[in-house]
This record gives structure tokens, C-alpha cells and sequence, in this order.
């Protein structure tokens, strides 16, 4: 049965990896039964990123090579420290959607990872240079702790916000951007960017205003659930401490009411850093738990449209997963896929 509809259907792969739409003679059987996917979406991740920072090619090949295993057949790569172009070419890997390097401020960001404007005017043409170098997307820095006030603040004045996000517009972009906190998501909203990442501090106003607008939103709640260590290592600063303690006690609330309210939610694991490559079922099941009502489509059919990838049909590359039973009626099934191919070549079974 082919998701998300009640199809049953037999799809048939050519040699070519793709799938066409007349029986083939002859055909190996790769899997006689079960419920059809489309391959996975890990909407934010970030491919050549680990723990100590960015890591070389060897390790980053690594790293997609685990999230395909799991199904994650395209990769919204979040902003990276490491040109993974090359990797692009790789038939064996799924596909990486680049956003370049992450853009902030000196000093209000995790440092070796992103390109930092000495004055913020800049930001627009930092912008169109790594919209240049991406593919279709770009990473802001929108908010981060500032040590002079002891809590999280906004990097950039909403001027620059509007002037930056229309040179990515102009440039056929779209701009995401980090903020955990509320105070710098009215001049994002406002500027029309496209995607909120992580989007802990949302209020019913700003949600109201990103349906509005068409604006997403990329929870990565698996990500969220380590607010409350970073709370314990920032004794220095207590009011971010505290903040960040509350916007993990409420993120689970912010992605209910984002989806009730009508705003398109997606899976993204931010795998790198501090979180595993390959933990897209377990971001799906927080957003279920979340209340999203359709979890494993933020994961499939619905972040493929919305990064632009089709749904399977002839011609299309066969990139899907398979399991045995419905993943929909157990999100545990999305840990054991029968069958992982990924442009028609069969990568788990």
C-alpha cells in the first residue's frame, strides 16, 4: 500500500533507478508486501558537523550514510562548516539540500561554525553569497545568548532582516533561521522569512501571523529535549537558565498549537553536534507526542512537496521506504524497514 492514500499498488524500478510506469518482465521481487513510504525527509541536519565541530568528508560521508540506513533519503542540510558538495555526486547517499554556512554575529554563535558579520548591514550580502553557494536555502543565526544582558537576544535589526531576506527572495532563495526565544521572531516573521528552526518562544500572536505569511516551522524537539542540560551548565546566567528551562517545559505546547492553527510543521532531528545522525523516527514520535496530527507526513509526503521533491511516479527516482505493517498505527514499526532503496538501489532489507 503506497502512503499516504489507501493505494495498493506494484511499482516497478528501471535500470536507470527510477520508476517507470509499465510492468517489467522478468523483475526481481524485492519486497512482496507492506506499506510504501516515500524516503524520508530529515528536514534540519547538518552533514559535517560532530560534537568537537566540523569534521572532514570521511566522517561526513559517515554521517549520511547512517541517516539513509534509517530511511532519510533527503537531507535539508541546516548550515554546515563543510563544503559537502562532493557528496552530491554519490549515488549511494541520500540527497543533501545545502544551505551553505550559518550567518551571525561575532561572538553570538557557537564558534567555527558560522561566517560572522563585524556589522550587521552586511548581512544582505552575505546573504546573496550563500545563496549563491547553497541550494535554494540560507541559515540565519536569529537569536543567541548575549553575555551583556544574560539571556538570549535578537542578532539583527529588522531593516537589515527585510533587506536580507529580499536578496535571498531575488537570488530564487529561501531563509531559515535558528531562534529559541520570542523577542527575535517578530522582525523574522515580518521580514518573510520562510522557516522558523527550532521556534520554542512562538506565541499565539507570531503563529497567527506565520500562517498568515506561509511561514514553516522545523521544531527539532529531539534537539529541545537538551535545553534543560544547557540550563545546567549556564549557572553564570541564571536568566537564561531559567528561559531556556521554560521554553523546554512549553516547546511540546508551541508545535500543538502551530499545528492547529495551520501552520506546515516538519521533521528535523538537527542531527549533528550533539545529536545522533539516524534519529528521524524518534523525531517523528516527539511530534506525535507533540500533537502533530500527521507526523509521519512532516517526515515524507508532505516535506517532499514542500522542498520540491515528488511524490513516487514514472520517471521519478525510486527513493522509498517499505515496512510490514502500518507506520501510522505504530511509530515503533519506523525502527525496523523492510526495505531501504534509495534511486533504485537497495541500501536495508
Amino acid at each position: 500500500m503506497l502512503l499516504p492514500g489507501e493505494e495498493t499498488v506494484e511499482l516497478f524500478v528501471g535500470p536507470d533507478g527510477r520508476f517507470v510506469d509499465e510492468p517489467i518482465a522478468g523483475a526481481e521481487t524485492l519486497v512482496d508486501g507492506g506499506w510504501i513510504v516515500p524516503g524520508l525527509v530529515d528536514a534540519h541536519c547538518h552533514v559535517g558537523l560532530g560534537p568537537s565541530g566540523p569534521v572532514d568528508l570521511e566522517e561526513a560521508d559517515a554521517q549520511a550514510r547512517v541517516d539513509r540506513d534509517a530511511g532519510t533519503l533527503l537531507i535539508r542540510d541546516c548550515g554546515s562548516p563543510v563544503d559537502t558538495s562532493a557528496l552530491q555526486a554519490r549515488e549511494d547517499l541520500p540527497e543533501i539540500i545545502r544551505a551553505g554556512r550559518h550567518l551571525a554575529r561575532p561572538k553570538r554563535y557557537i564558534p567555527g561554525l558560522a561566517i560572522d558579520a563585524d556589522d550587521p548591514a552586511l548581512l544582505p550580502d552575505l546573504v546573496a553569497e550563500q545563496a549563491a553557494a547553497g541550494d535554494g536555502w540560507v541559515k540565519l543565526v536569529g537569536d543567541w545568548i548575549d553575555r551583556g544582558v544574560g539571556d538570549l537576544a535578537p542578532l539583527w535589526p529588522d531593516d537589515v532582516l527585510r533587506a536580507a531576506i529580499e536578496a535571498a527572495h531575488a537570488a530564487g532563495a529561501r531563509v531559515t533561521a535558528h531562534v529559541f526565544g520570542t523577542d527575535a521572531l517578530p522582525g523574522l516573521i515580518g521580514a518573510g522569512i520562510d522557516c522558523i528552526e527550532h521556534g520554542t518562544g512562538l506565541t499565539d500572536d507570531l503563529i497567527a501571523q506565520m500562517v498568515e505569511r506561509g511561514t514553516a516551522l522545523v521544531p527539532t524537539l529531539i534537539n529541545v529535549e537538551t535545553f534543560p542540560g544547557i540550563a545546567d551548565s549556564a549557572s553564570k546566567y541564571p536568566a537564561y537558565a531559567a528561559h531556556m528551562r521554560a521554553l523546554h517545559a512549553g516547546a511540546g505546547d508551541v508545535v500543538r498549537r502551530a499545528v492547529e492553527a495551520g501552520v506546515a510543521v516538519y521533521a528535523g532531528t538537527d542531527a549533528g553536534g550533539g545529536i545522533a545522525h539516524g534519529r528521524i523516527a524518534d523525531e517523528v514520535r516527539a511530534l506525535a507526542a507533540a500533537g502533530h496530527t500527521d507526523p509521519l507526513g512532516a517526515a515524507s509526503w508532505n516535506a517532499r512537496h514542500w522542498l520540491g521533491r515528488p511524490a513516487p511516479h514514472p520517471g521519478a527516482p525510486a527513493d522509498l521506504v517499505v515496512y510490514r505493517s502500518d507506520p501510522r498505527a505504530d511509530l515503533s514499526v519506523l525502527d525496523e524497514p523492510a526495505l531501504v532503496l534509495l534511486r533504485g538501489r537497495v541500501f536495508a532489507r
